[in-house]
């Protein structure tokens, strides 16, 4: 494979530079001690009782961090706040698709987690019991959240566009006594069923019992909804007229703060679980340095879900650790039309926008013309997160959202690892489009070959395996009732080193910054090459009539694997047919190399995505190699592929 061509950088203003939170002396400081740094930045929460011992990492691969150190999650994200005296700060600006519109202040926030707080202590709830959330994006979701971490309750958010079966598959395992729902949720306009959902699932399996004792349901739409008497109770007859006034107690650092759900390469969901006082600290640190956030002057807007881990880390727990004022939007980026983000940022006066690469992607495909109807001079940062952001899309945002000024900070991190990882600081970091660039100060991390043998700077076939050689704060303690498989997934690759294996592909450029190719099964193996698909995609998008791509390896006789390409063109792509293909292989050929060029390429409508907007290339690959599809319950449109398998 050839190597990439050099990337042009864009290095941070000097204005930006001043005011940044983030310096130079922050991996000056990491780099002189560790663990003491990240006793400083632990040290940037309250603590209801100081740590004995940073991190014990005797029992390896679950550390304890912040030994004997006691806090409270919810207290730190709300109660100092208000006792600091900025109770009447917003801290949520909530949005509703269908135009309504909400502001919460850390007072009246502390009132309403201290009504759930009491309503949940009532049913009978205590420390260790898990809690079930199936909730659109609306206020009483993260109410809900912040409730369970102000009791210790572990809470498994479910998103609510999963199936009843997949709901169903997450209550049995993490055995939940309360499943908090809504009667429906907005989506385009319309009433989609929630608290229908909820049934189903557990009723589902006929009479095989489960874990749930109560089914807590907030009114959003007003649809009628079946009820199941002594085990459905409405959210405004019980949590409304609870008492708002509660005190937070402690609990220790390794207390679990919530399971999450992520696919797994078997069928069954691994149920991530994350702790209190490491994952806030990680979070709360990455979001006060990568964001550049500035508490009581920034409007920030992560664009997530909270049913997935970055709407825990980057919505909920790091942002209100530092006080946010953020927008919190319940829809579709295209309800009532195009221009509904924009609308927002316009309305809040949004300073930091966090989306993902798949969203910019689709941006392009509706044409700049929509967000440069409206002023965004208001953004001062932008962010990307969920898969590598082509550098195409890259220099699009950067352009026309962030007005060729905003820094970009592209951030790698996964469900596991709780919080950020590698991203450029904005204050220091000259970035380059596409690139994930160093880890943060406090994180260590590798990038080696098969046998564990580090990848050097500058060779021409740089590719190797992300591994973490250093234990961090907001690490995963294991999955839930599995710690063998714990161990299986993540450590047993690289056991004799004691690494965790990130299961991506990276590289480092001639300059020494750090690419992430994608999971390693999205590397392909071409003739004995290493051809990440981000890269070929990245090439296909260049192309002036591609909208979106997605490329997959396929089994080849000759050549191990063959690349298979499925492309989405855009409204303006005049020529559609043989002349298109040839132009586009000729394309992937000339950016990349020869080796690189796509045995084929198939133009389609759509491309099968989950929820959270991944492109599913494994089921990709059962069409291009003409197997039966495996799961499709994630995927927003499962009916995608009869378009797909149709040309």
């Amino acid at each position: 494979m050839t190597g990439t061509p050099a990337q042009d950088a864009y290095a941070p203003s000097d204005e930006f530079v001043a005011a940044a939170n983030a310096g130079p002396e922050l991996a000056a400081a990491a780099e002189a001690d560790r663990l003491a740094f990240w006793g400083e930045q632990a040290a940037r929460l309250h603590w209801h009782e100081p740590w004995t011992e940073v991190l014990d990492w005797s029992a390896a691969p679950v550390a304890r961090w912040f030994v004997g150190g006691k806090l409270n999650v919810a207290y730190n994200c709300v109660d100092r706040h208000v006792i600091d005296g900025h109770g009447d700060q917003v801290a949520i600006h909530w949005e509703g698709e269908p135009g309504d519109s909400l502001d919460l202040t850390y007072s009246e926030l502390l009132a309403e987690v201290s009504k759930a707080a009491n309503y949940f202590t009532e049913i009978g709830l205590t420390a260790g019991d898990r809690v079930a959330i199936y909730m659109p994006m609306i206020p009483e979701a993260i109410v809900s959240m912040l409730a369970c971490a102000r009791l210790g309750l572990t809470h498994s958010v479910v998103f609510a566009g999963f199936s009843p079966t997949a709901l169903r598959q997450r209550v049995d395992d993490a055995e939940a006594r309360l499943v908090i729902t809504t009667d429906g949720q907005w989506r385009r306009g319309k009433s989609a069923p929630l608290k229908e959902a909820v049934d189903e699932a557990l009723y589902a399996n006929g009479d095989v019992p489960h874990s749930v004792e109560h089914v807590l349901v907030v009114r959003r739409t007003g649809v009628e909804v079946p009820w199941t008497e002594d085990r459905d109770v409405w959210w405004h007859e019980t949590v409304a007229n609870a008492s708002p006034e509660h005190e937070a107690q402690p609990f220790d650092a390794e207390q679990p703060l919530f399971i999450l759900y992520t696919s797994g390469t078997t069928g069954k969901p691994k149920g991530i679980v994350h702790t209190s006082g490491g994952y806030l600290t990680q979070t709360s640190y990455t979001h006060h340095n990568v964001f550049d956030h500035k508490p009581g002057k920034d409007v920030y807007w992560c664009t997530a879900d909270i049913g997935w881990v970055t709407g825990h880390s980057y919505i909920v727990y790091g942002p209100l650790s530092n006080r946010v004022t953020q927008v919190v939007y319940e829809g579709t980026p295209n309800s009532p039309d195009e221009h509904r983000h924009w609308n927002i940022v316009e309305k809040y006066g949004v300073s930091i926008y966090y989306t993902a690469p798949t969203l910019v992607r689709t941006f392009m495909k509706w044409g700049r013309q929509i967000p440069q109807a409206h002023d965004l001079s208001s953004i001062r940062l932008l962010g990307s997160v969920g898969e590598p952001i082509n550098p195409e899309a890259w220099r699009w945002y950067r352009e026309v959202i962030g007005g060729n000024t905003a820094p970009i900070v592209d951030t790698w991190w996964q469900t596991e690892t709780g919080a950020i990882m590698i991203s450029p600081l904005p204050g220091v970091t000259a970035t380059k489009p596409g690139a994930a660039m160093a880890t943060l100060p406090g994180i260590s991390a590798k990038i080696v070959d098969e046998n564990g043998n580090d990848v050097t700077l500058g060779e021409k076939e740089a590719n190797g395996y992300l591994v973490l050689d250093q234990p961090w704060p907001s690490m995963l303690r294991g999955i839930w009732g599995d710690p063998e498989r714990y161990k299986a997934t993540y450590w047993e690759r690289y056991a004799e080193q004691g690494w965790y294996f990130a299961g991506d592909g990276a590289r480092y450029d001639e300059d020494g910054a750090l690419w992430v190719l994608g999971r390693v099964d999205d590397v392909m193996n071409i003739s004995g090459h290493r051809i990440s698909t981000a890269e070929v995609e990245s090439a296909l998008v260049g192309h002036h009539s591609v909208a979106e791509a997605a490329v997959v390896g396929a089994n080849d006789e000759t050549t191990g694997q063959g690349i298979v390409a499925f492309v989405i063109l855009k409204g303006s792509a005049e020529n559609t047919g043989d002349a298109l293909i040839d132009e586009l292989k000729a394309e992937v050929s000339r950016s990349i190399s020869p080796i690189a060029k796509p045995r084929e390429i198939h133009i389609v409508p759509e491309l099968p995505k989950t929820r959270s907007g991944k492109i599913m290339r494994r089921l990709l690959r059962d069409v291009a190699e003409g197997r039966e599809l495996g799961d499709t319950s994630t995927l927003v449109d499962p009916k995608v592929f009869e378009d797909i398998k149709s040309r």
